[in-house]
């Protein structure tokens, strides 16, 4: 182990939300590999599934841009790519012909729910864990989310 990381790992000991969030972290990291395989089986790349995930009513194209922290053109892309394959719509705003609104098709949804159920099996190393253990870390990490949303609303 270098200084580099000891130091870090005492710092982080030190402070239990911080090693408490590199942990999730590192968690969430090893599980990228798995995430990839499955929204590739559906031949689909990282930003597809973002903009799919954001999509539980319909959202203006300039809304998807700032949840994919990325450019405007960038989600007309993405739309285009997902419009191809029959996953959202494209309609005018009610309020602003000019604004355009992604929808989620049926057949978008379908696939967003079998992504999200696949997604949703724990790795081994939760799923391995006590059933009382596995409540409270989800009662634990539920309040964080709650909390989270409720600041961004």
């Amino acid at each position: 182990m270098t200084t580099a990381t000891k130091s870090t790992r005492d710092r982080l000991e030190a402070n239990p939300g911080s090693e408490t969030w590199a942990l999730l972290q590192e968690l969430v990291l090893s599980q990228r590999p798995r995430w990839m395989e499955v929204i590739r089986e559906h031949d689909l790349i990282p930003p597809h599934w973002i903009a799919l995930q954001t999509l539980e009513e319909p959202k203006p194209m300039g809304e998807v841009a700032k949840q994919l922290a990325c450019d405007n053109s960038n989600v007309t892309w993405i739309t285009d790519r997902l419009e191809e394959r029959g996953l959202v719509t494209r309609t005018p705003a009610p309020h602003d012909r000019r604004v355009r609104l992604l929808v989620l098709t049926p057949k978008g949804r379908r696939l967003r729910e079998d992504i999200s159920r696949r997604l949703a099996e724990p790795p081994a190393a939760i799923a391995e864990l006590a059933a009382d253990e596995q409540r409270r870390l989800r009662d634990i990490l539920k309040r964080v989310v709650d909390r989270l949303r409720s600041e961004s609303a």
